[in-house]
């Protein structure tokens, strides 16, 4: 298997306190990696360091193959990442709002937006206003928009907080099905056990910065 990101290393401090101390990832090609904490834990620490959204202290990443710093730009043509809570214009439809992030990304022919709104089942709504998604369709239209550049990695810092049952179940098939068919790979932060036992072929946890468990 080829391996499309890995860390060495990895460690941030913050004044006295370390937050993530001598990580170690890998991440396959075709992996949906669970990566395991508690809140505080260092989860999301960690991912803002593999999008250089953080400078590590220490340690390094390596995606596709390269290192992140210095080849950024090629990387994040590869990449997609949802960080933060989702962002959209609640006035817009959804795909005007995928629309918009298409010019605002530099472009993709505008027919790959209805493409993407059906890899994570919102074709049937992409005409209604944004603010009259659920959480969980405001979650599938931001990961919508990663796949706007078909990237081969994906990265998702708990995407099912704050959703109900049946919003968990609707992110949970989506990413099985883009990981199954679309061949894209998966980096998931969580603190929800269960939820990383049924999606995930991979696990890391992270406890107080540390990774105690890679499988």
């Amino acid at each position: 298997m080829t391996t499309l990101l890995e860390t060495h290393g990895l460690t941030r401090t913050f004044g006295d306190i370390t937050a993530v101390k001598d990580l170690h990832l890998c991440v396959e090609e075709g992996d949906v990696y669970g990566f395991l904490g508690l809140n505080g834990a260092g989860k999301t620490t960690t991912m803002r360091m593999l999008l250089n959204l953080i400078r590590p202290s220490s340690g390094s990443v390596s995606i596709f193959g390269k290192d992140s710093r210095s080849h950024f730009k090629f990387i994040m043509k590869q990449v997609g990442a949802l960080i933060e809570l989702p962002a959209y214009y609640p006035y817009l439809s959804g795909y005007k709002n995928m629309d918009v992030y298409r010019w605002w990304t530099g472009g993709v022919p505008v027919e790959k937006i209805k493409e993407c709104l059906e890899m994570v089942g919102l074709e049937a709504h992409m005409h209604r206003k944004a603010e009259t998604y659920s959480q969980g369709m405001k979650q599938r239209l931001a990961i919508a928009m990663t796949l706007l550049s078909s990237p081969k990695l994906i990265l998702l810092d708990e995407p099912l907080n704050g959703l109900d049952p049946h919003g968990i179940e609707s992110i949970r098939l989506m990413i099985e099905r883009l990981n199954r068919k679309e061949g894209v790979t998966f980096l998931i932060s969580s603190h929800l056990l269960h939820e990383v036992e049924m999606s995930c072929n991979r696990v890391g946890i992270i406890k107080q910065g540390e990774l105690v468990i890679q499988d």
